[in-house]
């Protein structure tokens, strides 16, 4: 198992950074969730630069590299806070046709086991996928009875909701449901990560450039401890997405499952954690809409939450560990 990415792979993740920092810049992100906002031409170049197929066979239309190039191009993604079903459109290209090119925006739900299911990004989909116990089903948004979030957490992430989900027709079975569960968590934790490092990177822009008594407020020993603290749960996340990745395409080398479980936890603590620490550091104004620290934040909670809580995650680690492989 190599855990060192390649210069090719760093090229990839600088090559997604460019492209979402100049075609997402933070007011296209903020205003993502109004009505008729989401920009379908930045999203057909997003499709275009390979990044929903990454993982696709060449011969379906992908770009034939591997699952761990993909958490690579995600944790660029989530550090970027590119707007979009992103995790939706990397499990249903290949699948789905039109995803790869970006001319068929999907949005993904689990059904939910009672009461309504809150569906992200359905304002701007072309296609509802639906997973269930049975497998992933395909909906026409058209047809649905909805009602958009006045206020959703994120910003940039629209929510509906959708009294009755009706059954739709049957995509895949219910292999790929399991296996689209278990990308879809990795994917958003791998988005995670990018945030806990976006959401430093701002903390540490500001310490350096805020005056205090006569120097930046960066040289104060308290905040040096709270950005070093950001740095450490971010490669620690990092380490893990990187291990579960790999396990993806190297499924022989380890407990995939536990791995993103385990990814998951470590993921979602170093976003949440990291955002409220760059929030801090910010001072009062970090609580305000106009300071971009709080995008960070909401993001994460979003995320947090897709394909599995953290405690799910945590329950299913435990599960996971044989009786008797902790010593007391």
């Amino acid at each position: 198992m190599d855990l060192d990415p390649s210069a090719e792979q760093r090229e990839l993740q600088e090559m997604i950074t460019r492209f979402s920092l100049d075609r997402f810049p933070t007011d296209i992100v903020r205003a993502a969730a109004e009505p008729g906002r989401f920009d379908r031409a930045a999203w057909r170049e997003l499709a275009e630069l390979g990044t929903f197929g990454i993982a696709v066979d060449e011969e379906a239309g992908g770009v034939g590299l591997r699952w761990i190039d993909a958490v690579l191009v995600h944790e660029s993604l989530g550090a970027a806070l590119t707007p979009g079903p992103l995790v939706a459109a990397a499990l249903a290209a290949g699948l789905v046709d039109g995803v790869l090119d970006g001319s068929v925006v999907p949005a993904i739900v689990e059904r939910p086991t009672h009461g309504p299911a809150f569906v992200e990004h359905l304002t701007s989909a072309d296609v509802l996928l639906v997973i269930d116990q049975d497998g992933v089903s395909s909906i026409d948004p058209a047809t649905v009875n909805t009602r958009a979030l006045p206020t959703p957490t994120d910003p940039a992430t629209p929510v509906s909701i959708i009294e009755e989900l009706p059954s739709g027709d049957r995509l895949a079975d219910a292999d790929t449901a399991r296996r689209w569960r278990l990308l879809g968590s990795l994917l958003a934790s791998a988005q995670l990560v990018g945030i806990a490092e976006g959401s430093t990177t701002l903390a540490v822009a500001y310490a350096n450039e805020r005056e205090q008594f006569g120097r930046p407020i960066g040289s104060f020993q308290g905040l040096k401890h709270l950005l070093a603290d950001c740095y450490a749960r971010t490669e620690v996340a990092r380490s893990a997405l990187w291990a579960a990745g790999v396990l993806v395409d190297e499924p022989e080398a380890g407990d995939l499952m536990r791995a993103v479980a385990g990814t998951r936890v470590l993921a979602a603590r170093a976003a949440t954690e990291n955002a409220k620490t760059g929030l801090q550091v910010h001072g009062g104004m970090g609580f305000t809409w106009e300071v971009d620290a709080h995008l960070f934040l909401k993001r994460a909670w979003v995320l947090e939450t897709a394909f599995g809580s953290v405690d799910e995650a945590a329950e299913a680690v435990a599960a996971s560990l044989e009786p008797g492989s902790i010593s007391s």
